[in-house]
């Protein structure tokens, strides 16, 4: 019998998320084995009037394909998924690797090629001309990763999906209007002094539509605008390879210094092209139920008491101009028992030691989210 929660789940996803109506198309990206939802939201979007469809990916298929691939072939299989990809409205990818580090031994060259030829034009496509939808479905190894049993990390996984979405958006206006009247942003903690420019960029709550978990609200930095230095406290895996204790330099807007416990792989990415030294993104992590890193970009990024600093691209709505192959989502935890931290808006104290401390955005404290 199927478990209720992932009925919720999947009439969430179809009906609030992506807002699927009749006639319309939705691809359904299955990452390893996620029938059960799967099975769920082709029902729920048979109920709305739309035509489901679906394809399976496999990491370690991934890998075996990369680690020969040319640019020939990625460009045929760009074209390939990319024309399919045009004839949807709605996308929805329901991701949870059995093992993080699968792609980890895949060449930076052949990654490059992965990143440059087939990710950039079919993730454009279905980012700037879809209704998406990303989430994580639990497994043993995401609850290993979250230390956990698989049964306490379901439960987890879905009080943090099914959150009062509506009561979080309401509680996002607040801080859209402060973000979108705000200059100078200033963030302080350990091993972080960083200033930087927001004006005249729009700020985007993100509530429950095209991630899930959810929770944060983005906008991105005048691009020349950074300056000082960075130090993330979550580890982080991108390209296949665990990074922690990564720390940034900027000047003008540019990383001009990066180290980590791979520093030399750090620097490989930062060098696929112009852009991905430039930040595309500055976000604040809100779900009240997210508390730890777990090594999964999905839910660290939305981290009460968090913030994340991207480098490379710029999305669509929020856009400062920066152009690159990758998005690094990386995060930096600032409440109390990670440090602490502080974030002034034009030189005003709005967030410290991951707590809102002006009566506005007092809404989005976790205790008034829950």
């Amino acid at each position: 019998m199927r478990d209720p929660r992932v009925n919720e789940l999947a009439r969430l996803l179809v009906t609030h998320s992506m807002k699927v109506k009749p006639g319309e198309n939705v691809l359904i990206d299955l990452f390893g084995e996620r029938e059960e939802l799967a099975r769920a939201l082709i029902a729920e979007v048979y109920r709305a009037g739309g035509f489901p469809f679906y394809q399976v990916n496999r990491d370690a298929l991934l890998r075996a394909q990369l680690l020969e691939t040319t640019e020939e072939h990625m460009e045929l299989l760009a074209r390939f998924d990319y024309e399919r990809m045009k004839a949807m409205d709605c996308y929805v990818a329901i991701r949870g690797r059995e093992n993080i580090n699968e792609l980890a031994d895949v060449p930076s060259d052949r990654m490059k090629i992965y990143v440059e030829r087939y990710n950039s034009l079919v993730h454009e496509e279905r980012v700037n001309n879809t209704r998406w939808v990303v989430l994580r479905y639990p497994n043993p190894s995401m609850a290993q990763l979250a230390g956990t049993s698989t049964e306490a990390f379901e439960d987890f996984f879905f009080n943090v999906c099914t959150v009062d979405y509506q009561r979080m958006g309401e509680g996002m206006k607040l801080l859209v209007e402060r973000m979108e009247k705000t200059d100078r942003v200033h963030i302080k903690g350990p091993g972080t002094d960083l200033t930087f420019s927001i004006k005249g960029l729009p700020a985007i709550p993100c509530s429950g539509e095209v991630n899930i978990p959810d929770g944060e609200v983005f906008t991105a930095p005048v691009r020349n605008s950074v300056n000082g230095v960075l130090t993330y406290n979550t580890a982080t895996v991108y390209q296949g390879t665990k990074f922690d204790q990564i720390r940034f330099e900027f000047k003008e807007g540019k990383i001009v210094k990066a180290t980590a416990n791979e520093t030399e792989k750090l620097n490989k990415i930062l060098d696929t092209d112009e852009g991905a030294r430039y930040i595309g993104e500055f976000s604040l992590g809100l779900n009240p139920y997210i508390q730890h890193p777990m090594l999964d970009t999905l839910f660290d990024e939305k981290i009460n008491g968090s913030f994340h600093f991207t480098p490379g691209k710029a999305y669509e709505e929020c856009n400062n101009g920066n152009k690159s192959a990758i998005h690094w989502d990386i995060v930096n935890i600032q409440r109390s028992d990670y440090g602490g931290g502080e974030i002034y808006f034009d030189g005003e104290l709005i967030r410290k030691d991951g707590l809102f401390v002006v009566p506005d955005l007092e809404p989005l404290n976790p205790e008034n989210l829950k």
